[in-house]
């Protein structure tokens, strides 16, 4: 069972764009005019989307992939020094923490994340809210430190569930939970079923249309959750 992050559970996007522009001025000498979109993507597309938004020229063949590390440091690192402001600005969805609580406690299910966050920032996000705790972090998948397209990550995650756990996981008993037609494209990709929940920019409509097994319109009624996870097991 892998979940989504931002816009799935919760909503920090007002302390992540500080936390961006401080980074991005940081390392580029240019000041943040125009911010990309936070969620949605992973963190190394936003940034060469920031890249081109903002008219940063860069010179060499390369350059903007040797900027990547060094902005992803740096953004984790203001993004952590806000630790505090993520409960305060941010907001943990309506039933978020009840649906990971109830998954926990069905038998045989492992849960973790599959997210365009890089682990310290899913880590700092998830830990703010307590969510961490019911969560397997160590087999998630973080396509902002790991440069696989977020189907082929999928698919990485269950094999590290595999190697950890000495039971094979089907794609029919793999669920993928997030927010976005995107998202349903990945669990597609990686074979696994998608849970598509209209919390973030996306209404039930659109996410039917992208194909979603399942849509919620939010996490406080997980009964058909629950059923499908029971069903497939």
């Amino acid at each position: 069972m892998l979940w989504n992050i931002d816009l799935t559970l919760l909503d920090v996007v007002k302390v992540a764009r500080a936390a961006y522009a401080e980074a991005f001025a940081a390392i580029t000498g240019r000041p943040l005019v125009q911010l990309p979109q936070l969620v949605g993507k992973t963190e190394p597309e936003t940034f060469f989307d920031a890249l081109g938004r903002n008219g940063v020229s860069l010179r060499a063949d390369g350059e903007s992939e040797q900027l990547l590390a060094p902005f992803g440091a740096e953004f984790a690192a203001r993004l952590a020094a806000r630790q505090a402001d993520l409960t305060t600005e941010g907001t943990l969805l309506p039933g978020a923490a009840e649906a990971l609580a109830a998954v926990a406690g069905l038998p045989g299910v492992v849960q973790s994340v599959l997210t365009g966050s890089s682990r310290p920032n899913a880590v700092l996000k998830l830990s703010a809210f307590g969510l961490d705790q019911y969560l397997d972090l160590s087999i998630g998948g973080f396509a902002g430190s790991e440069p696989y397209p977020m189907g082929a990550l999928l698919r990485a995650i269950r094999l590290r569930a595999e190697e950890k756990y000495r039971v094979g996981f089907t794609e029919q008993a793999t669920v993928y939970v997030a927010d976005s037609p995107r998202d349903v494209e990945a669990a597609r990709t990686g074979g696994a079923t998608s849970v598509a929940v209209a919390s973030g920019r996306s209404s039930t409509r659109e996410l039917r249309d992208a194909g979603a097994d399942l849509v919620l319109a939010d996490l406080t009624d997980i009964a058909p959750l629950l059923a499908l996870l029971n069903a497939r097991a």
